[in-house]
């Protein structure tokens, strides 16, 4: 039978230096460089994987989470770092100013890399 010891996670972007600014400074993730162009980020011993496309289209759902023990504390800190978060008024979906969802689930706030794809902070409880 087949066994996996190992996995990763991946998505692209139409530009990794603007990714690597992004991931490495604003938000203080370990990045590397990879071949061809791919940029690591290097979480808790796990890695994710961002390679060039210069075709991209942004995701349209959330590609990567950040599992943080307190939305208000991170908000505030990514905000001081210049992320900007989304403000969501639908009927299925409502933050509050800061971008922090609190009604139904776990609280957390999306944002945006430069490529447009959808991350998030999460609180857990």
């Amino acid at each position: 039978m087949l066994k996996f010891n190992k996995s990763f996670s991946s998505f692209s972007s139409n530009d990794i230096s603007k990714a690597k600014e992004f991931y490495g400074h604003k938000l203080g993730i370990d990045v590397s460089d990879g071949m061809e162009g791919i940029l690591k980020l290097n979480i808790g011993g796990s890695e994710t994987i961002i390679y060039p496309k210069p075709n991209h289209e942004p995701a349209t759902f959330t590609v990567m989470n950040f599992p943080i023990k307190n939305i208000d504390e991170a908000v505030d800190e990514l905000t001081s770092r210049g992320v900007k978060f989304e403000v969501y008024n639908d009927s299925d979906i409502k933050t509050d100013a800061k971008g922090i969802f609190r009604d139904g689930g776990p609280n957390i706030a999306w944002f945006k890399d430069p490529a447009g794809n959808i991350l998030s902070v999460i609180e857990e409880k």
